[in-house]
C-alpha cells in the first residue's frame, strides 16, 4: 500500500442535496462537515468517523438508470454503498417509508452464521446495503494467496 494513503470519500448527484443529506444524518449517523459555497452551487461534506460523503447538486430529476437489488452490474458504476448496523430489522423499523427495500433482508447464515443484508434505495436512487453480523475470515492468507 501507498504510503499514507487512506480512504477519503463517495461523491455523489443529488437531485436535492437537502433531501439526501437529511436521508444520510437521520438514518445513517452522518453529520454535516463543511459546505463549500460555488457560488450558484455548493458541495456538501458529510462525516461520520472517518467516511465521508460529498453532495453535489445533479442536473435533471431522476438517475440515469434506475438501480435494482443490490445496485447496477455494469462494469464502471458503482454497485452500491454498504453500512454495518446490530440489527437490520430495527434499521428498517427506523427507516419507515422513507426509502424503498430492492432486494431483502435476506440470511446468509450458509456463508456466516447471523449475517443478515438489505438493500435500500436513498432519494437519488444509489442503492445502500445495510448488514448485520457480517466477518472477516480469519483462516484466509492475508495476501489472497
Amino acid at each position: 500500500m501507498a504510503a499514507g494513503l487512506r480512504w477519503s470519500h463517495v461523491g455523489l448527484n443529488c437531485v436535492d442535496q437537502k433531501t439526501t443529506e437529511e436521508f444520510y444524518t437521520r438514518y445513517f449517523g452522518f453529520s454535516r462537515a463543511r459546505v463549500v459555497d460555488l457560488g450558484e452551487a455548493q458541495i456538501v461534506f458529510l462525516r461520520k468517523g472517518d467516511a465521508y460523503l460529498e453532495l453535489f447538486a445533479a442536473g435533471g430529476t431522476a438517475p440515469a438508470r434506475r438501480a435494482d437489488d443490490d445496485g447496477p452490474q455494469a462494469p464502471g458504476r458503482m454497485r452500491h454503498l454498504a453500512f454495518q448496523t446490530d440489527s437490520v430489522d430495527a434499521f428498517l423499523a427506523g427507516l419507515g417509508d422513507a426509502a424503498e427495500v430492492t432486494l431483502g433482508p435476506l440470511d446468509f447464515d450458509d456463508f456466516i452464521c447471523g449475517w443478515r443484508t438489505v438493500w435500500v434505495r436513498d432519494p437519488d436512487g444509489v442503492i445502500v446495503e445495510v448488514s448485520q453480523g457480517y466477518e472477516d475470515d480469519s483462516t484466509h492468507d492475508k495476501d489472497g494467496a
